[in-house]
């Protein structure tokens, strides 16, 4: 297995090339640095500066702009010019896409340009093209003639260089060759890291952006594994690509950067909500936080290998108890143990709703699986499709022959439980394995730990799983002080998504001092986050920038509001064509802004409606829907 980072059981944070931006530098032995891109025109001097304060009294690190052709590049001087009459010297970003024209003007202005090698030489067409190795070195000296100039540059001039790759905007010679893969990601940034080491250009930051967490988490671990092959190790800007708004924003970005994070991976991150760019920073200042305030439980380190890829999901396999294990997606645990007294009303927090003159429950899309009740009875009939969780004692005493109840049992009543009878067990994740669990596959183990090296806890617990050849489920538990739903949902994002990235968890099962709701809101987006279970649409939203040609905020909320009922569906909003098909990757379907006040619409990757009116727009897109079988109308 390649190593992608320094200790897979022990979080230590790789030490990259240190990386100068102006009075800024990046990576080494520096912190964190958190940073955000503004959503103003980059022609528009004042509003600039404006937001560029607005960003950096929040405690961003680097100011990054659009420059999508030479008169916005030629107006970064500007307002880089008035935030220096007014004491801010934060370093500024040229954001570059197709305009190489516009990279070697902001190269002589700004302390960082950013370019994406997908689109920076090439003309994005989907085509498949068959290369042979002579006309794929033409490519590539093709490629080199164009952006040599702009490393001189930026060699010359003192200025810093990201190289971001993103998943969506690959281009069809990657594509070609590679595929839509991590490693094609990959080889797309080195195509151009060759070019900057030929140079001897070394003031790089590498980045991996994707919409899919899966995708960005193996293509930054690839490049880190490639890099620590080659002994250079460049900085990394993390950061998972439209991510969206409010809950799933904040929810999908701490899975991606959280799983990184984890393992000492990442120099600077960005948190891209659809939300203004100020309010970004506190974000990403508390995901960062999470690892600084660090207390570990130190354990002898395995003396096998990891017992999983990190570079390919595969689940772990587990046998099957009732509907958790096996093939059966994650499932979500409540708790109502604290409860004095259960009443139906207290359901409603998971995703049941009692109606009393019917008589019925109705089960919600985000329904928990399971609820455990502690030492508490239950008087009403439940959900036929939940589980109750009960203490040893009161199970055997009142509920053993019922369907649907099932024992939570300490390791000292084990012996007392029948092998066929489906039970939970709590594990400290640091503790040893009850060699009973050999006889017992129906046990599934409910993981938890109260130190902050969770992940390489839980990586260690299931190593020694395998070793010991028991497949029993486990659910993955996470118990979290904070009565701050933001910290909440960033902290658990992180802790949960970097193990069912890695195919371990049969199940979550989230604590907190907040709400029902929220926690299980926050389970479901967590398992949506990594693809492990699908209870809800799935927006893939660009968080806005210069080159938006709608209000983003405005738009995305009215096609939730029209569409947010469609489980499953993947639906990409992006504020223009360079956001537009590549980079909504795998959506089902597309809005993207073509024009001031025109939306094409896309199906996948192709254009199917061009240049409709804004304010016609949504509803367009709900026609198209239904034109393609994807619709449903919402439940009453």
């Amino acid at each position: 297995m390649q190593r992608y980072c320094l200790d897979p059981w022990k979080r230590t944070r790789v030490t990259t090339k240190e990386v100068q931006i102006g009075t800024l530098r990046l990576g080494g032995e520096n912190p964190i640095r958190v940073q955000s891109m503004t959503t103003t025109d980059t022609m528009d001097t004042e509003g600039s500066v404006a937001q560029s304060i607005r960003m950096i009294d929040a405690g961003c690190e680097l100011v990054r702009l659009t420059a999508p052709s030479k008169n916005e590049a030629e107006n970064l001087q500007k307002i880089k010019a008035a935030l220096v009459d007014r004491g801010y010297n934060t370093p500024l970003v040229a954001d570059i896409h197709f305009t190489p024209n516009a990279a070697e003007i902001a190269a002589k202005i700004v302390e960082k340009v950013r370019v994406n090698p997908g689109n920076y030489a090439d003309k994005k067409k989907f085509e498949e093209i068959d290369y042979t190795d002579e006309s794929y070195q033409a490519e590539l000296d093709r490629i080199e003639e164009k952006f040599t100039p702009l490393v001189l540059l930026c060699k010359a001039h003192g200025t810093a260089m990201r190289i971001g790759t993103n998943h969506g905007s690959l281009s069809d010679r990657i594509l070609s060759r590679y595929g839509d893969t991590p490693e094609g990601m990959v080889e797309s940034a080195f195509e151009f890291i060759r070019i900057c080491e030929k140079h001897d250009f070394d003031q790089l930051v590498i980045s991996m952006k994707a919409s899919n967490t899966l995708v960005m988490v193996q293509a930054y671990r690839l490049l880190m594994a490639k890099m620590l092959e080659n002994g250079v190790v460049y900085p990394l800007h993390l950061g998972v690509t439209e991510a969206g708004d409010g809950e799933d924003g904040r929810i999908k970005s701490a899975v991606g950067i959280g799983a990184l994070l984890e393992d000492g991976l990442g120099d600077t991150i960005r948190v891209s909500l659809t939300e203004a760019p100020e309010a970004e920073i506190p974000v990403a200042q508390k995901l960062v936080a999470k690892y600084n305030d660090y207390h570990s439980f130190d354990f002898d380190q395995p003396q096998n290998v990891l017992n999983y890829s990190p570079f390919f999901y595969n689940k772990r396999e587990s046998s099957t108890c009732h509907n958790i294990g096996g093939k059966n997606a994650p499932v979500v645990l409540a708790d109502l143990s604290f409860v004095e007294e259960i009443k139906q009303a207290h359901f409603f927090g998971f995703g049941y709703q009692y109606s009393i003159p019917l008589d019925k429950w109705n089960i919600q899309d985000q329904a928990a699986d399971y609820v455990y009740i502690g030492s508490n009875e239950i008087e009403f009939e439940v959900p036929g499709t939940l589980g109750i969780i009960l203490d040893f004692e009161l199970w055997k005493a009142k509920y053993s022959t019922k369907s649907g109840y099932y024992p939570l049992v300490l390791k000292e009543q084990l012996s007392e439980v029948a092998t066929d009878q489906i039970c939970f067990l709590p594990l400290e994740a640091e503790d040893a394995i009850p060699h009973e669990l050999a006889a017992k596959p129906n046990v599934c183990m409910i993981l938890n730990t109260e130190y902050d090296n969770k992940t390489q806890l839980y990586r260690k617990f299931f190593l020694e799983l395998q070793e010991k050849e028991l497949k029993n489920p486990v659910i993955l538990s996470y118990q979290y002080t904070t009565a701050e739903l933001e910290t909440f949902q960033l902290y658990a994002g992180a802790d949960a998504g970097a193990l069912l990235i890695d195919g371990f968890g049969d199940g979550i099962w989230l604590n907190a001092d907040l709400g029902a709701q929220y926690i299980n809101s926050t389970s479901f987006g967590i398992l949506q986050a990594t693809r492990t279970r699908i209870s809800k649409t799935e927006y893939i939203s660009c968080p806005s920038c210069g080159r938006t040609l709608f209000d983003l905020q405005e738009t995305t909320a009215k096609i939730r509001q029209r569409t947010a009922h469609l489980k499953g569906l993947k639906i990409g909003i992006m504020g223009c064509i360079v956001n537009g098909p590549g980079e909504m990757a795998d959506a089902d379907y597309g809005y993207v802004g073509t024009g001031p006040g025109k939306i094409n619409l896309y199906k996948e990757k192709t254009i199917v409606k061009r240049n409709i009116e804004e304010l016609q727009a949504v509803e367009a897109l709900v026609d198209l829907i239904k034109e393609y079988g994807d619709w449903q109308e919402p439940k009453s």
